[in-house]
């Protein structure tokens, strides 16, 4: 049978016109009558179907849904392929539902628009196949955001026909493996992805290294073969443990942005393909699903599986239209199907690959040595620089009474040392840290750390500005310079722990580091102000002879080293 394309076509309209959603002089031109022209930017919308196969008479579920941006209005109308008359029915609203049949072509409910001018995030709509054969299917769609603005040619994944089997469950655009159509090769059984072949027959990309998805759930792994040496497209294999989503990005470079990806994305227990264009380390731009066919897709286990060939051109920065990329895996979490920030660093393949090629290799999660030197300075502002020069300003005032260099106590020429190392190297993370992330990449990290280096910048220009000591107004900035310094403190070594899981999620060993080293920081102030409490007090005749604190201060600064080094080795190996 000569296969026929059935296509939905949505058209969104703006509030002048329309607004009540009685579109009858739309239906065959299925263009707003606005005089306006089509975006040719990539459309903030979907469509998405509760199926990726159907056969006469069945249901299918279709769901407009906003990415990033409301719609107004909307038409809807099913349409075989070639032939621009409304085919099937759409089946009665509900009380309440933000849609109405329409009578297209003398046909009753053959087409739904919108009944309000209220934007509208997602709109989901049964329509049922009629008894005669219309072929393989695909939903596309014109939409409209306001009446001078609209998207024409947004297109689903492909739906295809199969003979009707009561025996087994309708499959689903988000399906799972066991549930897939015969067709092109294709059986109704699940056909698990592995490693066969790999570096004979087709390119893979795994980690752990040559870890095998048929056999361990802990295996992340991607496989490119060429077909007919790449004038076919591709197919690609993504499988990898997550509850969220697992993806591949075709990449110029090792860092994250203006990258080609694809992703296979569990919503509601099943998986679907998505594929976007990463525009910066955090903002993705939907694409058209575009060429893209044989797709089968699984979760079990926790782990997600899917498998589809491409024959879009993969779209990077890069000026010369080549078949080599540095590859990117990675897997995160997702939220009714929409793809959330990966907490995790991709596993990044250690140069490009050429992906006509079969050779296999192994990725790492790898840090950008800039994101490494960024933690590693912050490290030894704050856990050696500013903690020594906080502590030698509160207990080692009266250790060099007398001495001075350059008109100045020995101690406060020490302190104000420290403290500016501390100051200068941290605004020199912050900077490494920006130039890397390119634009601001949310989470708790970059709020505290911005939080710090603000305050650090003040804590100095407070010190400028200070009044003399024997003002009588001194007291009220010993108290909030000490005040400040203390929130600074605390507010850093928070944003170190995040820091740290950010590096390095799976390993928790530089964590436990840390906490130490905060134990260890605590019980040595600890002594220090017993020691200065009782020396206040005379509790002790002989305790204002003793002087410990150059004791503990070189005891405090060997131990701040140890923790310190640990970290650095920790971060070096991330």
């Amino acid at each position: 049978m000569q296969k026929q394309c059935f296509l939905v076509f949505l058209l969104v309209h703006g509030v002048t016109a329309y607004s009540s959603g009685l579109l009858l002089d739309a239906c065959n031109t299925m263009l707003p009558l606005h005089g306006s022209v089509s975006q040719i930017s990539p459309p903030p919308y979907e469509i998405i179907t509760d199926t990726s196969s159907y056969s006469p008479g069945d249901e299918i579920k279709v769901t407009i849904r906003g990415l990033t941006q409301p719609f107004k209005g909307f038409l809807l109308e099913a349409w075989q392929d070639g032939i621009r008359n409304a085919v099937g029915s759409f089946a009665e609203p509900n009380s309440g539902d933000q849609f109405q049949g329409l009578q297209c072509n003398g046909v009753p409910n053959s087409a739904v628009s919108h009944t309000n001018k209220l934007d509208k995030t997602q709109v989901q709509i049964a329509w049922i196949s009629p008894p005669s054969p219309l072929g393989n299917i695909e939903f596309r769609a014109t939409l409209v955001k306001n009446k001078t603005t609209f998207w024409e040619n947004v297109t689903s994944a492909l739906v295809y026909q199969v003979a009707h089997d009561n025996s087994s469950p309708k499959s689903a655009s988000f399906s799972s493996l066991s549930d897939q159509i015969n067709f092109e090769g294709f059986s109704n059984r699940a056909a698990a992805l592995s490693s066969a072949g790999c570096g004979t027959v087709k390119f893979c990309f795994t980690n752990p290294d040559g870890c095998d998805p048929s056999t361990d759930s802990n295996c992340y792994f991607m496989s490119s073969t060429a077909l007919q040496n790449g004038t076919d497209g591709f197919q690609f294999e993504i499988a990898g443990s997550s509850n969220g989503y697992v993806a591949i990005g075709f990449s110029d470079d090792q860092i994250m942005g203006n990258d080609d990806i694809y992703a296979c994305v569990l919503n509601n227990g099943s998986v679907g393909i998505q594929h976007a264009y990463s525009t910066g380390r955090t903002q993705l731009t939907p694409l058209l699903l575009g060429n893209v066919s044989n797709i089968t897709t699984s979760y079990s286990g926790g782990v997600i599986q899917c498998s589809f060939i491409s024959k879009n051109v993969i779209s990077t920065q890069q000026r010369v239209a080549n078949s080599y990329y540095y590859i990117f895996l990675a897997f995160g979490p997702s939220s009714n199907g929409v793809i959330q920030e990966h907490r995790q660093t991709p596993f990044i393949s250690p140069s490009k690959i050429d992906l006509l090629g079969t050779q296999s290799l192994s990725g790492s999660e790898s840090n950008p040595p800039i994101i490494k030197t960024h933690g590693a300075l912050m490290l030894i502002s704050w856990m050696t620089t500013g903690s020594i020069g906080i502590l030698i300003a509160r207990f080692c005032k009266h250790v060099v009474k007398e001495k001075r260099i350059l008109g100045k106590d020995l101690w406060f020429q020490a302190h104000v040392f420290l403290m500016l190392l501390t100051v200068a190297a941290t605004i020199t993370a912050f900077v490494l840290a920006f130039v890397s992330a390119g634009d601001w990449c949310g989470g708790a990290h970059p709020v505290l750390g911005c939080i710090v280096m603000g305050l650090a910048l003040i804590q100095p220009l407070g010190a400028i500005f200070r009044c003399a000591p024997d003002n009588n107004r001194r007291f009220i900035f010993n108290i909030l310079h000490a005040f400040n310094a203390l929130v600074i403190k605390v507010l850093a070594v928070a944003a170190i722990f995040l820091g740290l899981q950010l590096l390095d999620s799976t390993n928790t060993w530089m964590c436990k580091v840390m906490g130490g080293f905060v134990g260890w920081e605590f019980l040595i102030f600890i002594i220090l102000d017993v020691k200065a409490f009782m020396q206040k007090r005379e509790i002790y005749a002989n305790v204002s002879q003793m002087l410990v604190e150059p004791v503990i201060l070189i005891i405090y600064i060997a131990g701040n080293l140890m923790f310190l080094i640990a970290l650095l080795v920790g971060i070096g190996q991330t």
